[in-house]
């Protein structure tokens, strides 16, 4: 290789560790600015004179893992009237034994289960919706994922802020509980140091002009505007589609300082790439910009190309070294202290893996268009699902 290529990849590689590095700065910074506002409003906690009834909706497919303990706690709220709707598409569906053991539990509480037989798009998850939502008797409704956990306040600390009339969403951040696989601590560390660092990121930058599956909360109203969930039964990413069109109506999306959990499933290596891929191919189709601007943040990887590049010269290893110690402070000041994620810590050593594991999925997301989804095989086509 010619000394002016040698050049060149040098200082591709260190432009990469200076762009990447400015990012880590900023996350740290957003995750510092959610903390501050998280504390204030614990601080100027008071007793919400908006507490309109609610209808949370939990569309399922299968057992995910503590599924009982997470369906569990949406009944423990501390809120006065709501109601609670399971989807399924199949009657034998094996998360039917989890809904009828909760309303043994809770025979008080308003929990109710719907079998949705109809294909409305090639998004299941979403086409079931559409039919819970005829079984709804309320206009404020929330809809998230079936294995996430919540603490007692979470009702109406989420439903607060749409009292504002110009807030047409709230979402929330999330922190994954790990399973004992590597695929699995992966997947929760990438969550919380890397996808959730670069959602507060955004809100600092530009807003929050999407949603996230962990908390949709929004008005029956808006959901009408937008042609209702059959508008968006053909996406994959349909949260941040549905995030997106709320928007689009001059509505903001507000970032709730709530943040729930998801119990992650024993991934094996395998198995978490195949998720990566199916989640960088619809980030792909929606936000292509964002995804290719993705490549400014892989400072780990820069640093490596720089340092094989310059055959490991002392100034090489020092960008190395400043490049990872931002990335670790990064780690932990997002999922640590902003997301309160105890794992964080103890899972510092695989960043490394984590981070050059993100690159091959990035290179991988770049070409293709297959997705497997709970079982399912589609092609992706401009963020549609194709079967």
């Amino acid at each position: 290789m010619s000394h002016a290529i040698v050049r060149i990849i040098e200082a591709t590689a260190m432009c990469g560790c200076f762009s990447s590095s400015i990012y880590y700065l900023l996350c740290l910074w957003s995750g510092a600015a959610f903390v501050r506002r998280r504390k204030e409003a614990d601080r100027s906690v008071r007793p919400t004179r908006f507490m309109p009834p609610v209808s949370i909706l939990k569309p399922l497919k299968g057992v995910d893992p503590k599924i009982d303990e997470s369906f569990r706690s949406h009944c423990l709220q501390d809120y006065p009237e709501y109601e609670i709707i399971f989807g399924v598409h199949e009657a034998d569906d094996p998360a039917i034994g989890s809904v009828r053991r909760l309303q043994s539990e809770f025979p008080g509480r308003g929990i109710r289960l719907v079998v949705c037989p109809e294909i409305l798009g090639a998004n299941v998850k979403v086409s079931n919706l559409a039919q819970m939502l005829e079984a709804a008797r309320y206009d404020h409704l929330i809809v998230n994922d079936s294995d996430i956990r919540v603490e007692p306040d979470y009702l109406r600390r989420v439903i607060d802020p749409l009292q504002d009339s110009k807030v047409g969403m709230v979402t929330c951040l999330y922190r994954g509980v790990a399973a004992g696989t590597l695929g699995s601590k992966l997947e929760a560390l990438g969550i919380s140091t890397d996808f959730c660092a670069g959602v507060l990121a955004a809100r600092v930058v530009e807003g929050i002009h999407f949603g996230l599956g962990s908390t949709l909360a929004f008005r029956r109203a808006e959901l009408e505007k937008i042609g209702g969930f059959a508008a968006i039964a053909d996406y994959l990413a349909d949260d941040y589609e549905l995030g997106k069109r709320i928007c689009d109506l001059g509505l903001r999306v507000e970032l709730s300082e709530v943040v729930v959990e998801t119990f992650l499933p024993a991934y094996k290596f395998r198995e978490f790439a195949a998720h990566q891929l199916r989640w960088a191919r619809g980030v792909r189709d929606s936000r292509p910009g964002g995804y290719f601007g993705l490549v400014f943040t892989f400072g780990l990887a820069w640093a490596l190309v720089g340092l094989i590049a310059s055959r490991g010269a002392f100034w090489a290893w020092g960008v190395f070294v400043v490049t990872l110690s931002l990335r670790l402070a990064q780690a932990i000041g997002v999922g640590r202290f902003a997301l309160g994620d105890g794992q964080v810590l103890k899972s510092l050593w695989i960043i490394p893996l984590r981070d050059l594991v993100a690159v091959g999925v990035w290179a991988a997301g770049l070409f293709g268009h297959r997705v497997v989804w709970r079982g399912d095989r589609f092609q992706l086509r401009n963020g549609r699902l194709i079967r």
